[in-house]
């Protein structure tokens, strides 16, 4: 295989619903090459765009005949499957799926194998290490054992939305301004950008037959987790932390007080933060040699945190009823992603029947605020407006630029309208002085054969900081009351002008 043809290669990926095949896919995809995905539930894979675009096959990599099936006519096999979080067995499991997947792959003719692996130190012996350590090396020797040229990337921390270890530098950063933390925040890592592994990763599809081994893929920064603690607080547009380290705290105490303050499962985050007490840093650089690295990369730790969060909020609130979101890059989130990855969404949701048409509806919709108000607690929504003019905000004292239209960009009252489908949905950004990013959305959708419609409405939330935690379980009590209240009067409203119009053409 000659790694400067440009022939499409035929590439199957394991782990597809998974934080790094996810982004994989459509990175191959684009590249040129055709793709088939091997995953357990099909079904998960389904609200990806590309998911049209590539052959599904439905199998575990722990049972030989599934994989021999996937194995059939495939070039480059990527292998980016562990069962970290699945139990205390993880490292027999993890053994016995790398045992069949290299023999499938040798009996298919497959070749090249690549696996994602992780960085481990030189200077510590391998019964010595984390089991998560452990593992992910054991993995990448039986691979490079299997008889097919096999490339190893070993990496440490992988920055970008969804990804576990970043998920709780995320948290612990954002939710701790102050912070009695283990040793292991001296330790010293080589974070590396999603990006970065993903083009390091599709670049291994055409490497030269004759390479074999394992590669170190890093950034550029060599960052104690403290340092990264810190410059991602300060990327974020936080508060500088303080940070004490208590050597006292064990890994295994140490997991349990992630465990308390972020929302990663304590399967995961138990082997993630054992293996901190280990230095991952790169100590070769073989990789440029075969895949150079383009002008402005590898991306900066800032760099990849501030991709991470670029678009984060938005790609999350933009998930319709119906639907998943979209993103753009693989810092964006996934619609496969756990419910835990990319920060915190708090969520006030209702939906109520409508007897009235949906364009009744909609026009209730695209009527609210400025004269015709809230239709909820109106000395609420005045409370709110003052509070925000005393701390410098807009209030509500910018009303409406038109009483029955509006159009993306208008203010209205302290919102600003982020989005329009007409006829069906309206979405509003708050711009009141708020810990964090704030949006309601209204639905106008049909419902049933009547004539009759649904209104769906969303408060959504996304806190900065603890001040932004707090401020949401403050105010999340009375929501029952201006939301709930909303929703019921705005359905109201909309049957009482359907049947105001019913009765207008039967005087007519």
């Amino acid at each position: 295989m000659n790694h400067n043809d440009s022939t499409p290669l035929r590439c199957l990926v394991t782990g597809a619903t998974g934080y790094i095949g996810g982004r994989l896919v459509p990175e191959l995809l684009a590249d040129g090459h055709q793709v088939r995905c091997l995953a357990r539930n099909p079904r998960k894979l389904r609200d990806h765009p590309w998911a049209g675009d590539v052959e599904v096959m439905q199998g575990d990599v722990t049972d030989a005949d599934s994989v021999s099936q996937a194995m059939t006519d495939i070039d480059v096999a990527y292998y980016l499957v562990h069962a970290l979080g699945t139990g205390k067995d993880f490292e027999a499991t993890d053994r016995r799926a790398a045992q069949i997947f290299g023999e499938q792959a040798k009996a298919a003719g497959v070749r090249r194998v690549v696996y994602l692996g992780a960085l481990t130190p030189t200077d510590v012996p391998e019964d010595e290490l984390s089991p998560h350590l452990r593992s992910r090396a054991e993995v990448g020797r039986i691979l490079l054992d299997c008889g097919v040229p096999t490339a190893v990337l070993r990496a440490a921390v992988i920055i970008g939305s969804g990804s576990a270890s970043f998920e709780m530098l995320r948290y612990l950063t954002e939710r701790l301004p102050v912070m009695v933390t283990p040793s292991w925040v001296h330790t010293r890592i080589q974070p590396i950008a999603v990006g970065d592994v993903l083009r390091l990763l599709v670049g291994c599809a055409r490497l030269p037959e004759d390479v074999s081994r394992a590669f170190d893929i890093g950034g550029p920064d060599i960052l104690t987790y403290r340092e990264m603690m810190v410059r991602y607080a300060r990327v974020a547009g936080l508060p500088p932390r303080v940070i004490l380290p208590v050597p006292v705290l064990t890994p295994g105490l140490s997991s349990h007080w992630v465990g308390l303050v972020t929302p990663v499962p304590a399967s995961i985050a138990r082997p993630l933060t054992e293996s901190l007490r280990h230095e991952v840093v790169c100590h070769e650089h073989a990789v440029r040699q075969y895949l150079p690295e383009p002008p402005g990369h590898p991306l900066s730790f800032d760099q990849a945190v501030r991709l991470a969060l670029r678009r984060v909020r938005e790609a999350k609130v933009a998930t319709r009823w119906s639907s998943a979101a979209v993103p753009g890059a693989p810092s964006d989130p996934l619609p496969t992603d756990p419910d835990w990855a990319g920060g915190s969404l708090y969520t006030d949701s209702r939906q109520t029947p409508v007897h009235a048409p949906v364009s009744t509806l909609w026009r209730v919709i695209e009527g609210v605020g400025g004269d015709n108000g809230w239709y909820s607690f109106p000395l609420a929504w005045s409370l709110r407006g003052w509070l925000d003019r005393l701390v410098g905000g807009v209030g509500l004292r910018r009303g409406r630029r038109d009483a029955e239209r509006l159009r993306v960009g208008d203010s209205l009252d302290f919102w600003r309208v982020e989005e329009i489908e007409p006829g069906r949905l309206l979405r509003l950004r708050a711009e009141m002085r708020l810990p964090g990013l704030a949006w309601l959305e209204m639905f106008a959708e049909p419902d049933g054969d009547e004539g009759g419609s649904r209104y769906c409405q969303r408060a959504l939330f996304h806190p900065r900081g603890l001040l932004g935690q707090i401020y949401w379980w403050t105010v999340s009590p009375f929501h029952a009351i201006v939301f709930g209240g909303m929703a019921r009067n705005i359905a109201l409203a909309a049957a009482r002008q359907a049947d105001e119009a019913v009765v207008g053409e039967a005087a007519r």
